[in-house]
C-alpha cells in the first residue's frame, strides 16, 4: 500500500476565553538524573512554551532542587534514586500514580541507563493508559526490551506510543547501522512504524513523522540545532500539543514544524554556531505568533 505524504499542517483550536489551566492538558515529564538535570528542565520548557496548562516534572530527588529552581512555572515531584543518582525501582509506583493524574506522559530525557529505568519503561508500556512519548534513555530501554522480540503481531493500540529517536537511537531500535538509517530513512521509518504500531519521529535534517500509512517531511530547522538538549525541548512540545487535544500524529507533525521554526528564529538572533537549546525553547512563543498570524 502506498504511503500518503502529508504536507498540510494541522491547526490547534483557538483558546477558549472561558478556558483555564485544566482545559489545556496536564503533562507529566519523567526525566533527569545526576549530571543530566538540564534534560528535565529543557523538556519542561518545551511543554510550557508549547501551551500546556500544567506541566509536572518527576525527577530523582537529588536533582529536584536544580530543576525546580530553574523555572517556577512547572510542578515537580521527587523520585527515589540509587547511589548513582538514577531513579530506583521504588520510583515505579510513584510514576504510575502521577501518570494516572495526567493527560499525557513523556519519559526518557536524561534518565540514564539502568535495570530500573528499563523496568520502568516496561511498566509504563503495560500499565499507563495515556498517550506516551519515549525519548532518549526511554528509547535505549525500549531497545533492550524489544531486542528479544524482533517482530511483533500488528495490534491496535488504545493509547498512542510516540517514539522520537535520532538516527543512532533508531539504529539500536532496528538493529541496523546509523549509515543504513541515513540512507534508507523513509523506508525504515515507515516499516518500523507499521510493524510496531507506533508514531515515529525520526529526527535529523528534514525530520520525518510517520505512522506507517502517512508520512510528513518537515521543512523547518537548521544545523545550529545540532546541539545538546534541543531534542528534549521537542519531547516536551509534542506532549503539550497532545495535552491540548491534538491527535498523536498531528501533535508530532506540528511539534517538529514549530520546533524547527523556533530554531530558525533563534538562528536569526544567535547564528548557527552560537545557538543553544534554551534559545529554541524561548523562541517558541514567536514561532506560535508566526504560525497563527
Amino acid at each position: 500500500m502506498a504511503i500518503e505524504v502529508i504536507t498540510e499542517l494541522p491547526k490547534l483550536a483557538p483558546r477558549d476565553p472561558e478556558g483555564h489551566k485544566g482545559t489545556y492538558g496536564r503533562v507529566l515529564i519523567v526525566a533527569g538524573s545526576r549530571g543530566m538535570s538540564g534534560a528535565a528542565i529543557l523538556a519542561g520548557l518545551g511543554a510550557l512554551r508549547g501551551g500546556a496548562g500544567l506541566v509536572q516534572i518527576a525527577t530523582p530527588a537529588e536533582v529536584l532542587p536544580i530543576v525546580a529552581g530553574y523555572n517556577p512555572c512547572y510542578l515537580t515531584a521527587a523520585l527515589p534514586q540509587d547511589a548513582n543518582g538514577i531513579l530506583s525501582r521504588d520510583a515505579e509506583e510513584i510514576v504510575l500514580d502521577l501518570a494516572s493524574k495526567s493527560e499525557v506522559v513523556a519519559l526518557g530525557p536524561g534518565l540514564g541507563q539502568s535495570d530500573a529505568v528499563t523496568h520502568l519503561v516496561k511498566a509504563v508500556l503495560a500499565r499507563i493508559e495515556r498517550p506516551l512519548i519515549l525519548d532518549a534513555d526511554g528509547l535505549n530501554a525500549l531497545a533492550k526490551l524489544w531486542v528479544s522480540k524482533p517482530r511483533v503481531e500488528r495490534v491496535e493500540r488504545v493509547h498512542p506510543l510516540i517514539l522520537t529517536p535520532h538516527p543512532a537511537e533508531f539504529s539500536r531500535l532496528t538493529r541496523t547501522t546509523t549509515e543504513d538509517v541515513t540512507n534508507r530513512r523513509e523506508e525504515l521509518a515507515a516499516a518500523y512504524a507499521t510493524e510496531r504500531q507506533v508514531i515515529l519521529v525520526l529526527k535529523g535534517h528534514r525530520t520525518l513523522v510517520t505512522d506507517g500509512t502517512r508520512l510528513y517531511r518537515n521543512t523547518t530547522g537548521n544545523p545550529g540545532m545540532a546541539t545538546g538538549g534541543t531534542g528534549d525541548v521537542l519531547t516536551g512540545l509534542i506532549a503539550a500539543l497532545i495535552g491540548q487535544g491534538l491527535g498523536a500524529f498531528e501533535a508530532a507533525q506540528l511539534g517538529v514544524y514549530l520546533h524547527g521554526l523556533a530554531g530558525d528564529l533563534a538562528r536569526e538572533e544567535r547564528g548557527e554556531q552560537g545557538l543553544i537549546a534554551t534559545d529554541v525553547a524561548e523562541q517558541l512563543g514567536t514561532a506560535w505568533q508566526q504560525l497563527t498570524a
